[in-house]
């Protein structure tokens, strides 16, 4: 773990090593300006300037005089990302601009690239910290745009890392309200049986299984008068799969099922620490899926705060059940745009793999928007339907609706479906159904808890409801 400040840092003298970035096909024409000395090295290594690649130029007294490192010219982020990993720990500073996107700079891309590929999750760690390589602030960079991804960046992995164990449902409002209180929210907590009294009946249904009881997690800001905007995180902080016990290569890794709450929490920091002109609602239901004699039971039926019925097809397709709850809670206030983030189907991992977080909107200008700012942020998502005709796999026999599709196929459309079921259609709504998780370790992003779509997010929204904007 660690904040920015142990990684991108202030100058502290001047004798920090410069980094020179180069693309691929800049590399001839910047050996031809170059001394016999530095081709001659650069040609003894076989540096080609490949993304990510790294040479380190000779000095005195045995350390380099500069570094060279590859870059892919229209998305560097992630090759700045391998760079604190592939050199000695010191001082290294910008040398010259790389390419960067219209909506982040050469000097913050390689901030934030190189920030994130610093981060290490230590907090079970015995042996002492090792030395870091750090970047002293390019020159001209927006720091306060890094430090807010960089920092809610860290906040998502450190919780989707935690082990189950020191993170429950009452340790995930315990971050909540740090997160509240940094930034001067309102926080309000409703736990066990008080969430029946509260009309949370889902929420209670699926985390009563467990010794930990299950909470709804409530945070306000804003002031009055500006756009509504409500956030909302699934928070399975572990999921055995219920009475469906899930077998045990799958739930491994099941400490990352409160990734949903997790990116809420991170997008409103992002929020309030730019001061975005909107009412932030954030709605998380915290439980854990567990397997006991109170543990929900196939086909039970449970009337959700909506008034819609809910048969429990599968004790573990637990997420969407709970998100109906939150879902309905969110739309009452009517607001201007509802966002719910989810580690929901494995079946969008099987579409899309771990980096691109599937989309669903009911809002074809708000899905444009995410797509668009999602490319220029680094950060993509790729959106899929809300196909009507699947409406019918959703239908239960006895109730309503049943948690678990008729048939295997389309599982994130028809999961994306039953949280629509809860959704007002006037309100604009982004679903996206994230895995949280790097399954392997590559430059910027170390195997563990991963923050998805999380930088589109919060571009899209200062673009609607930013100072300035005829939205706001």
């Amino acid at each position: 773990m660690g904040g920015l400040s142990d990684y991108v840092i202030e100058a502290r003298n001047g004798d920090s090593i410069p980094i020179s970035p180069l693309a691929a096909p800049e590399l001839e024409a910047w050996l031809s300006e170059q001394p016999p000395e530095v081709t001659n090295w650069v040609e003894a290594v076989h540096f080609r300037a490949e993304p990510g690649e790294v040479c380190l130029l000779p000095g005195a007294a045995g350390r380099p005089s500069r570094v060279l490192m590859g870059v892919e010219p229209d998305e560097p982020l992630w090759d700045w990302g391998a760079a604190p990993g592939r050199v000695p720990p010191g001082e290294y500073r910008l040398d010259s601009d790389s390419s960067g996107g219209e909506d982040l700079d050469a000097g913050a891309r390689a901030a934030l690239g190189w920030a994130l590929g610093s981060y290490r999750f230590r907090r079970y760690k015995s042996e002492s910290r090792v030395a870091a390589a750090k970047l002293v602030w390019p020159t001209g960079c927006d720091r306060a745009r890094v430090r807010r991804a960089a920092e809610a960046t860290f906040l998502v992995r450190d919780l989707v890392n935690m082990p189950a164990l020191d993170l429950g449902p009452e340790e995930l409002a315990t971050a909540a309200r740090e997160v509240a209180r940094t930034h001067e929210a309102r926080c309000r907590v409703i736990v066990g049986d008080a969430l029946l009294k509260a009309n949370y009946p889902a929420v209670y249904l699926v985390g009563r299984g467990s010794p930990r009881a299950p909470r709804l997690i409530d945070i306000r800001w804003g002031r009055p008068g500006d756009p509504r905007v409500t956030l909302v995180g699934k928070g399975v902080c572990f999921d055995t799969g219920g009475l469906g016990l899930k077998p045990s290569n799958a739930m491994r890794v099941m400490k990352k099922d409160m990734g949903g709450a997790a990116h809420v929490l991170g997008l409103a920091d992002m929020i309030m620490s730019a001061g975005l002109p909107v009412r932030l609602r954030v709605l998380i239901p915290a439980v854990e899926n567990s397997v006991s004699g109170d543990a929900m039971r196939p086909l039970d039926v449970v009337t959700t705060r909506k008034g819609l019925t809910v048969e429990i097809g599968h004790t573990d397709a637990e997420g969407r059940v709970i998100l109906a709850d939150a879902l309905a809670e969110a739309c009452r206030e009517k607001p201007a745009m509802v966002v719910d983030l989810a580690t929901l189907t494995g079946a969008a991992r099987v579409a899309l793999g771990p980096d691109l977080p599937a989309m669903f909107s009911n809002d074809d200008d708000v899905a444009e928007d995410l797509l668009r700012h999602g490319i220029a942020e680094s950060d993509p998502v790729w959106r899929l339907p809300l196909h009507a005709p699947y409406r019918r796999l959703i239908e239960g026999q006895v109730a309503d609706l049943t948690n678990s599709a008729k048939v295997p196929q389309a599982g994130a459309i028809t999961a994306a479906l039953f949280l629509q079921s809860f959704v007002e259609p006037e309100i604009p709504w982004v679903h996206l159904d994230i895995l949280a998780w790097n399954p392997q370790s590559r430059p910027g992003r170390p195997e563990g808890g991963e923050a998805t779509a999380m930088r589109a997010l919060f571009a899209m929204l200062e673009a609607r409801f930013g100072a300035g904007n005829p939205l706001s």
